[in-house]
């Protein structure tokens, strides 16, 4: 699976790169060695970070569905407990 950037995300992860390398290493990286080392990220580790966010969404989901019989369970046969109440 590839991961796809919007061009504007694609254009702010590129500056953010090569902001990173002078800020950081002292040294600048040109657009297409930002751009290159982006594509690299996305394709070799992105899967990894995109798999971990759905595994941790399923966990997140599991977990609501599961108290959903707590949050929204309704007692039932209630009716005749109203009268016992009463005597």
């Amino acid at each position: 699976m590839s991961i796809e950037l919007s061009k504007e995300d694609r254009a702010q992860a590129i500056a953010s790169i090569e902001r990173y390398f002078e800020a950081n290493f002292e040294q600048k990286i040109g657009n297409i060695s930002a751009s290159a080392l982006l594509g690299f990220v996305l394709e070799e580790i992105g899967p990894s970070i995109y798999n971990r966010a759905v595994s941790d969404a399923k966990e997140r989901m599991i977990t609501r569905v599961e108290d959903l019989e707590y949050e929204v369970r309704a007692d039932e046969f209630q009716y005749w407990q109203k009268f016992n109440k009463r005597k």
